[in-house]
């Protein structure tokens, strides 16, 4: 928190003190890339003319296969593959309407396979996941509807207001890319409040982001809490049922240069009013939980003169209510590299380690549940492991064979699986393979 704290008021006395024209903000080194040529190119002129229509798309196409190489729950060899393909998409209306900025957003996912090999092999499944090595494994194989929602800005583009079924990742916890493989480094660590969804799940609500400055924006809103968004029923549906109480987000982002280097800094609280049962004495209900999420993301250097090549260090943290949610805290933190070889510019390379620690709510609760089936011993079928904290840890290389595809073989390391530390550490490879149509 310190290193964050820091990082934060060194963003504020940079606005402070800039000057009256800032410097652009180019986000590639921190992962931010602009969108390759696609592999379908101009599609025959549909896409200028879409263009010229106000229409603009991204059709994407991603696989994950992982591997455990060694350790784990379960020995047996496995290769879980898992792949989606996404449509993310505007249409803008200021030009028929005049709104400033005015326009419809939409994302459409579908997921196939549904193949964890988390589940199936790295973790023990008497205790719930607290990791993933397939970031993109979603439970299903579905088709659904990420977001459908109407934007627009005032005051000269200072406000943005957006408002339909959306999702979280379109305005908060926005400043660290979504690149390793390993679930607990992709993205902020706003997720873990395990109250709203990442990417392809959707709930009403409305989010204002204020520019208060060219380096600081505020941002809030109001969500609908609903449990059973991720389920199948929920996947095209813009019913509220299920819905058990609302969210009210609101966070702080800096974009400041530091030392002439862009960076990102962030600090939220999600307040949640919908009733959470205590996951250790369960006749205790709370009205009333809360979330903390706050990250950063700064270039520390540039190579060769190169904006667009160097390194990148980040850091996030979210930190739960250890009575209704059973992951307490995560801190990630990450290293990427863009252009380390002259002859590869546009490869990454990336490092992350993480640090779990699981809620003793639910750890007291797992023991209580071994004290009334009166089993002691870890191999007993019935026994309730006690899950602690874990470890783990990615190691990637991004490369290019040609602009519309992207190769991304990596190496995991899983110390104590699930929190539980009865499980062998485990070795994991992978690949992660991106298609641009």
């Amino acid at each position: 928190m310190k290193m964050t704290s820091a990082a934060l008021l060194s963003a504020l006395l940079f606005s402070a003190a800039a000057p009256a024209v800032t410097p652009e903000w180019n986000g590639t080194v921190l992962g931010f890339e602009a969108p390759p040529a696609p592999l379908l190119g101009e599609m025959l002129g549909i896409r200028p003319i879409l263009t010229d229509h106000g229409f603009n798309y991204q059709l994407g196409y991603l696989s994950q296969l992982a591997w455990n190489a060694g350790g784990g729950y379960n020995h047996d060899s496995h290769a879980a593959y898992i792949d989606q393909f996404s449509l993310t998409f505007t249409q803008d209306l200021e030009r028929y309407t005049g709104i400033p900025d005015a326009q419809i957003e939409g994302n459409i996912v579908n997921r196939n396979h549904n193949d964890s090999l988390t589940m199936k092999r790295l973790q023990d499944s008497r205790v719930n996941f607290n990791d993933l090595a397939q970031e993109s494994y979603g439970g299903q194989s579905i088709t659904r509807l990420g977001w459908l929602t109407f934007a627009r800005s005032f005051d000269q583009r200072r406000l943005t207001w957006r408002i339909g079924m959306m999702n979280k990742v379109q305005t908060f916890d926005q400043i660290i890319p979504c690149d390793f493989q390993m679930l607990s480094q992709c993205g902020g660590k706003s997720a873990n409040s395990l109250s709203w969804n990442n990417w392809n799940v959707h709930t009403w609500g409305t989010t204002l982001a204020y520019r208060l400055t060219p380096v600081l924006t505020l941002k809030g809103g109001i969500m609908e809490q609903n449990s059973y968004a991720a389920d199948r029923s929920h996947a095209w549906s813009w019913s509220t049922k299920g819905s058990k109480g609302f969210l009210l987000p609101v966070e702080i982002e800096a974009r400041p240069h530091i030392n002439g280097l862009p960076g990102a800094y962030n600090l939220g609280v999600l307040f949640n009013n919908a009733p959470q049962t205590d996951l250790y004495r369960a006749q205790a209900t709370y009205h009333r939980t809360w979330f903390l999420y706050s990250g950063l993301n700064q270039q520390v250097t540039q190579r060769g003169g190169d904006p667009d090549r160097g390194m990148s260090l980040s850091w996030s943290l979210g930190v739960a209510d250890p009575r209704s949610t059973y992951i307490h805290y995560t801190t990630a933190a990450s290293m990427r590299y863009r252009g380390l070889f002259d002859a590869r510019p546009h490869d990454w390379l990336g490092l992350g380690v993480t640090y779990i620690e699981m809620s003793n709510h639910y750890a007291r609760n797992q023991a209580y549940q071994n004290e009334v089936q009166g089993v002691t011993d870890y191999g007993n079928a019935l026994y309730s492991p006690l899950p602690g904290h874990s470890i783990n840890a990615e190691l990637y290389y991004r490369f290019r064979p040609v602009g519309w595809l992207e190769l991304q073989p990596g190496l995991q390391y899983w110390h104590h699986p699930g929190g539980v530390r009865e499980t062998q550490d485990a070795w994991v490879t992978g690949l992660k393979t991106v298609i641009s149509f």
